[in-house]
């Protein structure tokens, strides 16, 4: 199953683009980073079927296993493509909400834009690394 994250703004050099590499590269699973501007842009289309996770501060908050075992469950069931998408400052619109199969949460803060890139893309290595059996995921 691909894993594609699709961001609002540009990350830019920063500290958290050298986070999110650096996760990216741990990623056994394909992976595709894809940056739009903060409004407008096209999101490519995904490959069917497929999921949409939006990071939203309203969002279902799962522990690292409940997310990893998420994962598995799309892929096992034939899911080609988990797709989360990171809005911009103002987030994501009602509508997009209510089409998303999940909103998830990294806890009831606001968190910035860059910053939720690099704890998701630490949670996409995490989460394959648990469906792989490698012990070493509770290691950051």
């Amino acid at each position: 199953m691909r894993l594609h994250v699709i961001a609002r703004g540009k990350i830019g050099r920063s500290p958290e683009a050298d986070l999110v590499a650096r996760y990216a590269r741990r990623i056994t699973w394909p992976l595709v980073l894809t940056e739009l501007p903060d409004q407008g842009g096209t999101i490519p289309p995904p490959l069917a079927p497929a999921r949409e996770v939006l990071l939203d501060e309203r969002g279902k908050q799962l522990s690292s296993e409940q997310f990893a075992a998420l994962l598995g469950r799309w892929r096992d069931d034939g899911v080609r493509e988990a797709r989360f998408l990171i809005g911009a400052a103002d987030g994501h619109g009602d509508a997009a909400r209510g089409q998303a199969d999940l909103l998830l949460g990294f806890g009831p803060m606001t968190w910035p834009h860059l910053m939720v890139r690099a704890m998701l893309a630490e949670q996409l290595w995490r989460a394959t690394a648990i469906l792989a059996g490698h012990p070493y995921h509770r290691s950051g």
